[in-house]
């Protein structure tokens, strides 16, 4: 079944062209398209919409001000910021409003559309520019408590591929281990960080929670 989405992006040529890719896809439905996040947070309710394509730089509200604000009223939503910003600051910001994933809008239509899948089956994708940035911050975060010290080498090295946005089943390929294995350890690294979800996980083992 296709995924429905819905897009909120003030760039009309912009729109207009992944509109018209997602079109010719089985695989995902554009269902709403929006110019501004007020607009959204008026209407998505009605549009039968799974994912949200949504840009930063809006009108009005700000597109992380938007996804902020659907985690509270809509959480069955899954927010996708698509942009063209790659700075450190706004990636992080995004994440914690409740950002399912980041992808800079030079990435490929076909690629797009793959990440809406991976974000729909649980996934957190991301633009490999703005992986290596996460990376690069854990690596060089310092000082501090590390919320992450009471993390067995294994849960820690489940916790880096899923900061990288990878699925379960991607996760258990690149270890070597069952998909229940994968789903024990993460289930233990939500206990350890006292967290609920995959984004809230990631940016306290980041250091930004």
């Amino acid at each position: 079944m296709a995924i429905p989405i819905a897009l909120v992006e003030d760039d009309t040529g912009f729109a207009e062209a992944l509109a018209e890719y997602f079109q010719i896809s089985k695989k995902i439905v554009l269902c709403a398209r929006f110019k501004t996040a007020e607009e959204a947070m008026e209407k998505l309710g009605g549009s039968g919409a799974r994912v949200v394509l949504v840009d930063i730089n809006l009108p009005g509200m700000s597109g992380i001000e938007l996804v902020g604000r659907l985690r509270e009223t809509a959480p069955e939503l899954l927010p996708l910021i698509l942009t063209m910003y790659e700075e450190s600051p706004l990636i992080f910001d995004a994440l914690r409003a409740g950002a399912c994933g980041y992808l800079l809008k030079r990435t490929p239509p076909a690629e797009i559309v793959m990440a809406i899948e991976q974000v729909a089956q649980g996934g957190s994708p991301m633009t490999p520019q703005i992986a290596r940035q996460v990376v690069r911050f854990f690596h060089g975060r310092s000082g501090g408590q590390d919320p992450s010290g009471n993390l067995t080498e294994k849960e820690m090295a489940v916790l880096e591929l899923l900061s990288q946005g990878l699925l379960y089943k991607e996760i258990s390929d690149q270890l070597g281990i069952t998909l229940d294995m994968v789903r024990n350890r993460i289930r233990k690294i939500y206990e350890k960080l006292h967290v609920n979800s995959r984004t809230d996980a990631v940016l306290k083992y980041l250091g930004r929670k």
